[in-house]
């Protein structure tokens, strides 16, 4: 069993890798982008080019979604990060929700381990349950068990990417993983790639805090929300970690623009998308957070607006890393772009 680094804590009970900033390669204050799924071959030659620029600009990381059953969804985030990892060198490589719940653990386990010595050593998750019917319905899997089969199959990945190749009779791990024993993959990353929990209700919270794992923040939440949210992790997290080193990376849409009319239409369109609920009955804590005003959960503006803006979640927030996302509906290819640019040139260094 993988020995924890804070000493008295289970890996099931304590952190499970490194989750200071310091380990995200995070020296300051950073940027990452964010990409939305595609449909057709220009929509991903388009994410080529910006993923080309996330790299010849030092950015941090690249997230994709995983997303099912929806237009430009994502189904296999793992596969565009692959393609992602061949025309880059440094730039890391993250899922920002891999649905764990959906998947075999162990063909994840595998696939993110090629992934992970591909890219020698880029690769971040970002895991997730999901939530709805229309989601697990079509896989055959109640949502109730989501939580269970969550923790079931991050406990399976991890034993075998630390070269743990059998379980117990009884271990939960054995209902998803029959006929182990298994062959171990290893990742280039020692003991494991870096992992993020995409959480948003306080259930989720706890499960990613138990485990010493750093939340995600989603493009979702309103400002207050992120805060009693950070707040609330931090007071679930093991003993021996220290809540103010976990590293806190936030999701947002972010515009920058000195014309009105893009700044403008920016928002309208941004304020739809963002309130369009998706089918299903939804989570009291995604409910509450399309209920917030859309300036609570994107940043729309000037220059100074949004150097304004992004401090507070600085020096609030203790954001060490912005995962911009630069593919603002209601503008032009050419706006996102000179925004983007700016958000690099003009707001990063104003924040750090």
């Amino acid at each position: 069993m993988l020995e924890s680094k804070d000493a008295g804590l289970t890996p099931a009970e304590g952190a499970l890798h490194e989750h200071r900033a310091s380990d995200w390669g995070l020296e300051g204050f950073r940027l990452a982008i964010s990409l939305a799924g595609a449909d057709t071959w220009q929509d991903w030659n388009h994410h080529l080019e910006w993923v080309d620029f996330a790299e010849n600009r030092g950015l941090h990381s690249v997230w994709m979604p995983e997303m099912h059953f929806v237009p430009g969804g994502n189904a296999a985030p793992l596969v565009p990060l692959t393609a992602f990892a061949a025309r880059t060198r440094r730039l890391r490589l993250a899922t920002t929700s891999l649905l764990l719940p959906i998947h075999h653990p162990l063909q994840l386990a595998e696939e993110v381990a090629a992934l992970d010595h591909l890219s020698g050593g880029r690769v971040i998750l970002g895991l997730g349950r999901g939530f709805g019917p229309n989601l697990f319905g079509p896989f055959g899997i109640d949502s109730a068990s989501k939580r269970d089969r969550f923790d079931a199959a991050l406990d399976l990945m991890l034993r075998v990417w630390r070269g743990e190749t059998s379980a117990a009779a009884g271990d939960p791990e054995v209902e998803l993983a029959p006929g182990l024993p298994v062959r171990s993959r290893e990742t280039h990353q020692t003991p494991h790639p870096l992992l993020v929990v995409a959480a948003f209700g306080r259930k989720g919270l706890e499960q990613s805090a138990r485990r010493g794992l750093p939340y995600l923040v989603s493009p979702m939440e309103p400002f207050d929300q992120i805060a009693e949210n950070i707040a609330f992790h931090r007071s679930k997290l093991p003993p021996a970690v220290e809540p103010r080193d976990v590293v806190v990376p936030i999701m947002r849409s972010v515009f920058v623009s000195s014309d009105p009319r893009s700044l403008a239409r920016a928002r309208e369109r941004l304020g739809g998308g963002e309130r369009r609920a998706p089918p299903g009955k939804l989570p009291r804590a995604i409910a509450r957070a399309m209920e917030a005003p859309l300036e609570d959960r994107v940043i729309v503006g000037t220059r100074r607006e949004v150097i304004a803006g992004l401090a507070r979640y600085r020096e609030e927030l203790a954001m060490d890393l912005l995962i911009v996302r630069p593919l603002v509906a209601g503008v032009s290819a050419e706006e996102r772009m000179a925004s983007m640019i700016e958000i690099v040139e003009e707001v990063e260094p104003a924040l750090r």
